[in-house]
Order: C-alpha cells, then sequence, then structure tokens
C-alpha cells in the first residue's frame, strides 16, 4: 500500500504528460503541419489519441519527429526511414538495415591476390623454393598451391618478397620476419578491436533495443574510426623504425 502512494506521490510530482494539438506538436518538432500530416499518411508517425474532434498528440510523437529529422540529415530517404521504424517496431534487427553489420565486418584490407606459376617461382626463388619454404607460406595463410603454380593473397607482400629475395636476402629469412610481423600485427589489431568493441559495441549485446537513429549514429561511428585506427597503426610502426634504426646505426657504431 505504501509503496503504490509513493508511486502516485511520484508521478504527481512529475505533472501529467505533455499533450500536443497538431499546430503545437509542428512547432515543436520545428516543421510545417503539413509536413507532420505527410508523415502520417506515409505511417512514419503513430496516429494521435482523439478525443471527440480533437486530435491528441503525446511525447512520443515528438521523440519519433526528431528520429525522422535525424535520419533525414544524415542522408536516409523516407522509404528506408520507414523500413527502419517498422523494423524497430516488429523486432527485426534494425541495425542490419542500417549498415551498422556491414560497417563492423567489412573488410580492412583493399589487397588484390597474385597467381605466379612454377616457371615464374623458379626464376624468382631458384633453389630457396623448398619444401619447407613453402609450408611456413601455407602455415602463415598466405598461399595456396595449385597445380599450375600458387596464388599469393597479397599482390604487395608477394612484390615485396620477391624484391628482398633478390636483394640477396634468403627466401627463409623474409618468412621468418613475415611471422614475427604477423604475430605483432595481431596484437595491434587485438588492441583496437578490444577498444572499439569495450567503447562502442558493448551496445549491440542489446541491438533490439537500438533506435534507428542510435544504430546509424553507432554505424558512422565506426566509419570515422577505421581510418584512424589505420593512421596510428602506419605512424606507430614508423616512429618504432625511426627508434629502431637510430638505436642499431649506434650500436654498431660502437664497434
Amino acid at each position: 500500500m505504501a509503496e503504490t502512494e509513493e508511486t502516485e506521490e511520484i508521478e504527481q510530482a512529475a505533472g501529467p504528460a505533455r499533450r500536443y494539438r497538431v499546430e503545437e506538436l509542428a512547432q515543436a518538432a520545428g516543421i510545417t503541419v503539413r509536413t507532420l500530416r505527410f508523415y502520417r499518411e506515409r505511417k512514419l508517425l503513430q496516429p494521435p489519441r482523439k478525443e471527440g474532434r480533437i486530435a491528441w498528440y503525446g511525447e512520443e510523437h515528438l521523440a519519433r519527429l526528431r528520429v525522422i529529422a535525424e535520419l533525414l540529415e544524415r542522408g536516409h530517404a523516407l522509404g528506408g526511414i520507414a523500413e527502419l521504424i517498422g523494423a524497430g517496431e516488429s523486432g527485426r534487427d534494425v541495425a542490419e538495415l542500417i549498415g551498422l553489420q556491414d560497417a563492423i565486418t567489412a573488410p580492412w584490407s583493399d589487397e588484390t591476390p597474385v597467381h605466379l606459376d612454377w616457371a615464374e617461382l623458379q626464376a624468382a626463388f631458384g633453389d630457396q623454393l623448398t619444401e619447407e619454404n613453402t609450408a611456413e607460406s601455407i602455415a602463415q595463410g598466405y598461399i595456396t598451391v595449385e597445380p599450375d603454380g600458387i596464388t599469393h593473397i597479397s599482390r604487395r607482400l608477394m612484390e615485396a618478397t620477391t624484391a628482398l629475395v633478390g636483394e640477396g636476402v634468403p627466401l627463409a629469412a623474409v618468412l621468418a620476419a613475415s611471422r614475427t610481423a604477423q604475430e605483432h600485427a595481431d596484437a595491434i589489431a587485438e588492441s583496437f578491436v578490444s577498444l572499439i568493441a569495450e567503447q562502442l559495441l558493448g551496445r549491440l549485446d542489446q541491438v533490439e533495443r537500438l533506435s534507428p537513429a542510435e544504430a546509424t549514429r553507432l554505424r558512422d561511428q565506426v566509419l570515422r574510426i577505421r581510418p584512424l585506427a589505420r593512421a596510428v597503426a602506419d605512424t606507430q610502426f614508423t616512429l618504432a623504425m625511426d627508434r629502431r634504426v637510430r638505436a642499431e646505426y649506434e650500436r654498431l657504431g660502437r664497434h
């Protein structure tokens, strides 16, 4: 009983929920009455409550109009907004419709594979084209062996490998350095994934509760962060190279 009285007191203190006539709602949302009625015709806005001849709108209608305005500002067409709103109301995956899933899972690399036949490989690597080196390349996930040669997942990495071997660096040494670089790159990627997952994507465990506007905002954040992560990784690598090269030069100078 005491709990009921306390709830009533809180509701009374908060005051009655705000109600709007159509003109008042349009003014609060910063749109024209004509636009508001257009949204109603397109079923973007929930029906009002009728009392006699008067149609009353509430805070939920104003919130919906603000969502529509935000999505329009972000470039969504009215048809897409209607689909998103319908998805939210029917419990469908708003994040998928808004493009959030694609933004998260889209490939980061823009590498193109390259195929080399056995004659080309022999010309590039000679007697270094051994079973051990081939097995190491496969283990690192860079090549697949086919009857007429191999396919490397990255033309740039393959060209760098052949260039280093051409400069006199043994293929086995290149592959050893590649494995170390891959391990460190995985660690850097893990740090970025953890940062994004903890700071942004934690909300995805309640994706069904994301409004279209929230899903759009999160998608845009992910798209903005992707190039930032690449820039940070590239800068960290070049700064590390500066430090290591200077240290190695000083070490050699002392001998």
